[in-house]
């Protein structure tokens, strides 16, 4: 058994995100064989992800504030504490909080092969997809 080191906390790069968000990773890998990834996510009133996907899937645990959740093509989803957010492997979707209240989730993911695949990042959510940011 041993004590991780915390790493610091780290505000995530703009080109995928809309808003400030800040990420306190949880768990990563340690040994041949693992996948397993955690992070504690934080999004400030109205930041959201571009769209994106995940290789393996992600499943997202709401801590804290209100959110919101689509899937490319489905219809937008608010999430609060509590609740749990499955997204299957290569589903295009995005999630972040709503224009007027923080969220916090713990994001859960395998770690493909080759890490760099495990998010495809694509372009950011428009005005007219995220809700309210016409105000």
């Amino acid at each position: 058994m041993q004590r991780l080191p915390k790493k610091p906390t780290a505000k995530n790069p703009p080109a995928n995100f809309t808003g400030d968000v800040w990420v306190d990773s949880i768990l990563t890998p340690q040994a041949d064989g693992q996948r397993a990834s955690a992070a504690k996510v934080r999004f400030s009133p109205g930041a959201h992800t571009n769209w994106h996907s995940h290789a393996l899937g992600q499943t997202l645990y709401v801590t804290e504030g209100l959110g919101l959740v689509q899937n490319r093509g489905g219809e937008i989803l608010e999430i609060r504490p509590g609740d749990t957010i499955y997204t299957p492997p290569g589903e295009e979707h995005w999630h972040g909080a709503t224009p007027d209240d923080f969220m916090e989730h713990i994001a859960l993911m395998d770690i493909p092969d080759d890490p760099a695949t495990a998010t495809t990042w694509l372009e950011p959510v428009t005005d007219a997809e995220y809700p309210g940011s016409a105000r």
